[in-house]
């Protein structure tokens, strides 16, 4: 009998190796796909409304991971009274009730009419402004087509009325582009343009349309952009700025026409043309909570398990689906699959909570869509000490996994690659790593603390921010036996003494970099920053700078917030984006940081993507 339990013994000691468990603590209990997808199936149905930043069934959403924190016998993560983390964003903004816009020429004074003949654009800048009027052609400056609707033409303190989109021209020079149109084509990107040569305004007007397209001024809040671009911008109506260049003796269409079969500029100034125009928007903020559990272990020290938990709402400008804006984007994978791994990882480690040996805190993020808005609020903000924090594990879209695993940040930490490769065999698997944190998700806002980060992903698929995101289509029993590879590598972590280290990834390699930091996706060449998507009044904030990248090589620094980039001044991130499309590889650039209240100047030389 002695050998007999001897050898059972000593079975499952190796059995808990094998698996990857520490020896030391209680086996795991594992992931459950019915609870799973009954967790899934509530977070993305269709009465949640795609749980959107500022509406009240994200709240909704909020309380219900709350109360599975609060019956799985987690600690109130918030001063030890609340599980819920306030924190305020700008949502979007609304036409405010004192628009006005007065045409003045020698015909006499005529009124437009909001949302008839005329519309702001949400990024617009607010306020009051009066003078003449210049055409522009596209409003685009582009060398690389040898393009410029401003040579020789000053618009300083001018109101400036250019066309949508580009010349027909620039296509047949991106032969075997997949974009049908150029990022010079943005609104954003005109009205940049327009306010960087002293523009005080920005007329937005459709010109040519083809088929059975009407002369429709853009949807309010429908166009990417900042928060305000800096320069007031205003969408007109064909036929209302057909009638200022019929009095310079021209019209749209001909003006067009001959850009188009010359591709050269025809920029001119409409002399009898004066305008005045008061633009109200009012910006809506919303108060979003993170929701914050606790397990407290036998150190201060902690893991952090983490996952986004709303979604797009009813749609916005980053649905896939423009055309079905107003219906509810469920986010079944994005994110209701991550949150579902959180709560089911609450519930296993809540099973074992004598056992820990280190803390775990549970993080449920908001505001992830609208720029990893939770996270970055809450590495400025922490519940806990950060410098106790061993690793961040996110899950973001765990739901539809097939064969393949992602998992990103495998570099950051010293001993992460050896940790998931001691899990073989006990899960279905193909692993693939990459070294970089730097992903469009919630990990990213650690890094800058210097904690070690691992991002667990699915892959995307046809549905991603689309309405069909949907519950039946997630594989609720696979998605279970990822959350089970999460749950042991977390109990490693909780129970090592050898815990990783932080390790800066110096290259760019990975998915998804973050769009316009300079990092390693998007175009325009190499700067190296990554860019900290918490709102700072004016300039883009740096959450931290690679290590030999081109802004490390400058002596810039994480915390820096960039003012001006070349002969660019920048207010945020989309005009870094574009200063960036506008350089080219080798070029020096001189730019301006705010480092505290100082003001600090360097040079940086533009590198390559790698």
């Amino acid at each position: 009998m002695k050998n007999a339990v001897t050898a059972r013994l000593c079975a499952l000691l190796l059995a808990l190796v094998l698996c990857g468990l520490p020896s030391s603590g209680a086996e795991l209990g594992h992931s459950d796909p019915g609870r799973y997808i009954e967790h899934v199936k509530w977070l993305a149905a269709p009465e949640r409304k795609g749980r959107g930043a500022g509406m009240p069934e994200l709240e909704e959403a909020g309380r219900y991971i709350a109360d599975e924190f609060r019956a799985y016998g987690l600690r109130p993560g918030v001063d030890g009274t609340s599980f819920l983390q306030p924190f305020q964003v700008t949502t979007g903004g609304r036409m405010g009730p004192d628009n006005r816009f007065i045409v003045t020429t020698a015909a006499g004074e005529m009124a437009l009419k909001p949302s008839t003949d005329y519309l702001p654009i949400n990024f617009s800048s607010a306020g009051s402004f009066a003078g003449e009027v210049v055409f522009a052609g596209y409003g685009i400056s582009a060398e690389e087509f040898d393009y410029d609707d401003y040579t020789h033409f000053d618009v300083t303190d001018k109101i400036v009325m250019v066309l949508r989109y580009e010349p027909g021209s620039f296509k047949q020079k991106r032969r075997g582009a997949r974009r049908e149109y150029s990022h010079h084509s943005h609104l954003i990107s005109k009205a940049i343009n327009a306010r960087d040569r002293g523009a005080k305004a920005v007329i937005i007007v459709n010109g040519e349309l083809s088929g059975d397209d009407g002369d429709e001024l853009v949807k309010f809040g429908g166009i990417s952009g900042p928060e305000d671009a800096g320069i007031a911008v205003l969408h007109v109506k064909n036929s209302v700025a057909d009638g200022w260049l019929q009095r310079a003796g021209t019209s749209l269409a001909e003006l067009q026409e001959k850009m188009n079969a010359e591709g050269a500029p025809h920029s001119m100034a409409l002399l009898d043309v004066r305008l005045s125009v008061d633009i109200d928007i009012e910006r809506e903020k919303a108060t979003l909570h993170n929701v914050v559990g606790y397990l407290p272990g036998k150190s201060d020290e902690y893991v952090i398990l983490g996952a986004h938990y709303d979604h797009l709402g009813l749609g916005d400008q980053s649905s896939l689906a423009p055309s079905q804006i107003g219906t509810p984007h469920l986010g079944a994978d994005d994110n209701a699959s991550g949150t579902a791994g959180l709560l089911e990882l609450a519930r296993v480690f809540s099973e074992r909570r004598d056992t820990l040996e280190r803390g775990v805190l549970f993080l449920a993020f908001s505001g992830e869509e609208i720029g990893l808005l939770g996270s970055a609020y809450w590495v400025e903000n922490p519940t806990l000490p950060v410098d106790k924090a061993v690793a961040m594990l996110n899950m973001d879209m765990i739901g539809r996994m097939k064969s393949k695993l992602y998992i990103g940040g495998t570099g950051t930490g010293s001993t992460f690659k050896d940790l998931l490769n001691k899990m073989n065999g006990s899960h279905p698997f193909e692993l693939s790593f990459s070294e970089s944190g730097y992903t469009a998700s919630d990990h990213t806002s650690f890094l800058p603390k210097e904690i070690p980060v691992l991002f667990f992903f699915s892959g995307l698929h046809g549905d991603y921010h689309k309405p069909s995101d949907s519950w039946e289509k997630i594989d609720a029993a696979r998605a279970a036996k990822a959350v089970d590879l999460i749950s042991r590598v977390a109990s490693e972590l909780i129970a090592t003494e050898n815990e990783p280290e932080y390790r800066k990834v110096t290259s760019s390699e990975g998915h998804g970099e973050s769009p316009s930091g300079g990092g390693g996706g998007g175009y325009g060449p190499y700067f190296g920053s990554v860019p900290d998507f918490a709102p700072v009044e004016s300039g883009v904030k740096f959450a931290d700078v690679r290590a030999g990248s081109p802004a490390g090589k400058a002596g810039l620094l994480a915390g820096d917030i960039l003012t001006q980039f070349g002969d660019k001044p920048i207010k945020n991130l989309y005009d870094f984006t574009y200063a960036l499309r506008a350089s080219e590889v080798g070029d020096v650039v001189e730019v301006r940081v705010l480092r505290g209240d100082a003001t600090v100047t360097a040079t940086v030389t533009l590198e390559p993507r790698r």
